[in-house]
Order: structure tokens, then C-alpha cells, then sequence
């Protein structure tokens, strides 16, 4: 099969760890036997998260008063090459030797009309008390909106339309070779209104479930997985009923209620690529991955056939 894991942000920098280099690369290196043995039996695809990345880097950024910070497309960018090139060397280390790897910098379009520019929803680097957030988005021209008891910037979120290096990637599977591409959600880019040939950066940051789906329809693949830091979906989340969805059809997964910070995104890109495709998709644990792939563990979504949700 052709499998297209996408890696949430615990695969490389678990909750309360510090944001150092070494702390990554200890994750990528317990994550990359499960994802080497994946790439052993199929063909496979990574793509990944980079949250926390991309907001140590702004914050470094910021802390340089003598130039402005690099603007969220070039951190992106930036990222994508980072984890990329961690990802490649720790799988690497346990592959075969004539197993290829390539990490290829994907920019991904949007549409300046997209409805997102006008009603910013993303929260993007450290949290603010209410003073500090207004002074910084009359500095700085940010827009900003309360995140529980804190204020935080807040940044488009806009779908994404089309991959632009879609011809290399597939160029590169042609020829059995591990890709990790769209890091991140890719970097955010349009063409300039009135200049249908020119490309520019966008301050947005798509959301990556999406980006993953695009990609996994983009290339055909028989299995779109999101591995994350729980096993699976659940139903009534945080109280004493929850329950793991194990089995569910697009269509009833649809008509639930998710998390819109959190499992909300997952769903939505699980649910769009089973029902654009019909093929199955997957959302579990990165430790579960192996039997994620095989159809045995993990929230397993496949096209309605009139299998019953939390099953």
C-alpha cells in the first residue's frame, strides 16, 4: 500500500519538554523503528507537525531587536528543513541502505479570498497577558484574541488548494523513495492579485490534517493515518462515559462533535479524504502505528457501510 502518515507534534517534542535540539531528536529516534517498519512493508509518506518549532523560532526572532522576525511562511520553510532533515537521518539509520529518503520543501496555495483573512483563528506563539497584547498588535499589527485567561496572536488559517511541487513528489515515489513533504501544513503562498504569475508568502499558517489530506489524495494513497498522543477518537471526551470510537463510517463520524483545537481538525480530514476517495483513513497513537496501518488499532474510518460508531 501506499500509506501517508502524517506525525503530530508529540513525535517530536512531547508536552513539558524542553525545546531543545537533543530533546527532538530523542523522540524521532524512539519514533523511527515503528515508521521503518512501515516503510518495510509499504510505501511510505511522512508528513508532520511543527508548532512548536515554528514558535521557538519566532520567539528567537523576537529577541533580536536590531531586525525584524522573519515573517511565518520563512519559519515554516525553515522548519520543514529542520525536522525533515531529522526525520531522514534517524530513519535512515535503521533502513536498508538502498532505501532512498527526501525531504522536499512544499509550498501549498491558498486563495486570498479565502474567508479565513477576514476572521483570524489560529493561534500562533507564547501567551500574553491583555495589556501586552493589545501593545503588541498596535506595534506590530497583529490581530489578537483571548486564549482562555491569556491573549495570543492569532493568524489566517486558510484551506489548502493546491500543492505545488505535487510532480517532483510524485516523481520521487515513482522511484520507491521514502518522502517527508507539506511539513507544518506546508508553506502558506498565493499569487499576487493582478500578477497571476507571481508567487508570494502568506502570514497564515494551514492547518496540517487538511494539508495531510490534500497530500494523500494528491499522490492516491490507499491509507491516510494521523498518529497522534491518543489511541484513537472518543466520544463524550473527559468524562466518565468516554468511550474510543474503534470502527466508524464517514458519515457518522460527520455528525459528531469534536474539539475544534484538537481531534475537531483530525476528523474533518479523515471524514473528507474516506469520502473524496473511499478509501480508509486512520487516526491513533504513534506507538499503535504499525497496527494502525494494519486496520487493527487506532479510530479505523472507512466509507458508509452502515458500521455503527463507538462500537
Amino acid at each position: 500500500m501506499r500509506v501517508v502518515v502524517a506525525l503530530g507534534g508529540n513525535a517530536l517534542l512531547r508536552r513539558g519538554e524542553p525545546m531543545t535540539a537533543e530533546a527532538q531528536r530523542g523522540n524521532v529516534r524512539l519514533a523511527a523503528p515503528l515508521l521503518a517498519e512501515v516503510a518495510q512493508r509499504h510505501q511510505l509518506v511522512l508528513t508532520h507537525g511543527n508548532g512548536p518549532q515554528v514558535g521557538l523560532l519566532a520567539l528567537q526572532g523576537a529577541a533580536y531587536a536590531d531586525a525584524e522576525p522573519f515573517p511565518l511562511d520563512v519559519l515554516g520553510a525553515q522548519t520543514e528543513g529542520m525536522i525533515g532533515y531529522v526525520l531522514e537521518q534517524e530513519l535512515g539509520n535503521l533502513l536498508p541502505a538502498e532505501v532512498p529518503l527526501a525531504t522536499v520543501l512544499t509550498m501549498i496555495e491558498v486563495d486570498p479570498a479565502d474567508p479565513a483573512f477576514g476572521d483570524p483563528s489560529k493561534f500562533v506563539g507564547p501567551v500574553y497577558d491583555q495589556a501586552q497584547a493589545e501593545r503588541l498588535a498596535a506595534e506590530k499589527g497583529w490581530t489578537v484574541k483571548p486564549d482562555g485567561p491569556h491573549w495570543r496572536r492569532v493568524v489566517p488559517s486558510p484551506e489548502p488548494r493546491r500543492i505545488f511541487e505535487i510532480r517532483p513528489i510524485r516523481w520521487l515515489l515513482d522511484k520507491d523513495v521514502v518522502v517527508i513533504c507539506a511539513g507544518g501544513g506546508g508553506v502558506p503562498t498565493m499569487f499576487r492579485p493582478g500578477e497571476p504569475r507571481t508567487l508570494t508568502g502568506v502570514e497564515a499558517v494551514i492547518d496540517k490534517d487538511l494539508a495531510g489530506e490534500l497530500l494523500a489524495r494528491e499522490i492516491d494513497a490507499d491509507l491516510f493515518v494521523m498518529a497522534t498522543d491518543v489511541d484513537g477518537v472518543y466520544l463524550d471526551w473527559g468524562t466518565p462515559q468516554q468511550r474510543r470510537i474503534e470502527r466508524a463510517s464517514a458519515g457518522q463520524l460527520r455528525g459528531q462533535g469534536f474539539a475544534a483545537g484538537s481531534m475537531g481538525p483530525k476528523v474533518q480530514a479523515a471524514v473528507r479524504f474516506v469520502e473524496r476517495t473511499g478509501r480508509r483513513a486512520a487516526i491513533g497513537s504513534l506507538a499503535d502505528i504499525v497496527a494502525i496501518v494494519d486496520g487493527t488499532a487506532g479510530t479505523q474510518v472507512h466509507p458508509d457501510d452502515g458500521s455503527e460508531a463507538g462500537r
